[in-house]
């Protein structure tokens, strides 16, 4: 009877884990989707500096920290100064407001 239970339980777990990981699996064809349709890639590029940092040197900078996903999704979305060629401009928003896009996106910035 206890192995009985404790199979049950083990199987249970392993279901809802199993569950939990395709939840947050992140989509990177959608991202890179989201990226290309919003010009990101002509100043960011995933391993060098070009206009922008690389993809690489921002999921350093964000990894870590508990509300990165957060940060991220701020960044994209409201258009913050950031300094290009020695001059201050807003950096462009991503253009969705879908939450679950934005959520993909920041998740999958922050596997490079």
């Amino acid at each position: 009877m206890k192995s009985r239970i404790t199979l049950t339980l083990i199987g249970s777990l392993c279901f809802a884990l199993a569950g939990v990981n395709s939840a947050h699996a992140v989509d990177a064809k959608a991202a890179e989707a989201l990226m290309k349709s919003n010009r990101c890639s002509s100043c960011h590029h995933p391993t060098k500096t070009k206009t922008g940092p690389s993809l690489k040197k921002m999921a350093e900078d964000f990894k870590g920290k508990p509300d990165a996903e957060e940060l991220i999704i701020k960044a994209i979305t409201t258009g913050p100064m950031v300094e290009i060629d020695g001059e201050k401009e807003a950096h462009k928003k991503i253009k969705t407001s879908d939450p679950a896009q934005l959520s993909n996106l920041a998740q999958w910035l922050l596997t490079h």
